[in-house]
């Protein structure tokens, strides 16, 4: 059986978020624990997207502070947070393997990226150019990157996009081991997702 990961409590304390000279969202209060998932809704530009970009070190928090009790001290959260955003962040010259290898060397991840690719049922793909991939293969092997580095907080913005049911299906397993080993979940999406017992945190827009 896979090693726990350490107790984790990522706390956000009065956060505000401002883009461009308008303010996204402020007063923002939760807290999520190992284990847990928080379900992040809202109608779009309720700051879903801006909060989760917001947790990875992406963007400057405005006001509040984020705290990632039980993590460690010598690391930002984004460095113990995947981030996975709208863009498939894929070389398309690299093969699946070579992509898989490269995030995994990039980002100091030591796991086995055959497994992590048949994790995502693109074990048979791994020496394909990249290029090649639909839009739910390229989604896959971005989701690759869960399995193969391993960090305690997911970061998921719309993580079923262009995955078909057996790929929604996988992403499901992925997040009910992640969080059974110790993990944390922090997704946006308008879709339901499969995780029973999963918090919701509803974002509105605010004028």
């Amino acid at each position: 059986m896979a090693r726990a990961e350490p107790a984790l409590r990522l706390t956000a304390t009065d956060l505000a978020c401002e883009r461009g000279g308008r303010m996204i969202f402020s007063a923002l209060c939760f807290s999520v624990s190992s284990g847990e998932a928080l379900v992040v809704t809202g109608r779009n530009g309720a700051g879903k997207s801006s909060l989760l970009r917001m947790v990875a070190g992406f963007l400057a928090v405005a006001a509040g502070r984020l705290d990632l009790a039980g993590g460690d001290p010598e690391r930002s959260i984004g460095e113990q947070a995947h981030y996975l955003g709208h863009q498939d962040a894929l070389k398309p010259a690299l093969t699946v393997a070579e992509n898989l290898d490269f995030w995994t060397a990039w980002l100091g991840g030591t796991g086995d990226i055959r497994a992590a690719l048949a994790a995502v049922g693109l074990g048979s793909l791994d020496n394909l150019p990249a290029g090649y991939l639909s839009a739910g293969q390229r989604r896959r092997l971005s989701l690759a990157r869960l399995v193969a580095i391993a960090r305690p907080l997911w970061l998921l913005d719309e993580p079923t996009s262009a995955l078909d049911t057996a790929a929604q299906n996988a992403l499901r397993t992925l997040m009910h081991d992640h969080l059974a080993r110790g993990g944390i979940i922090l997704t946006a999406t308008h879709m339901p997702l499969g995780l029973e017992g999963a918090r919701s945190l509803e974002m509105g827009v605010r004028p």
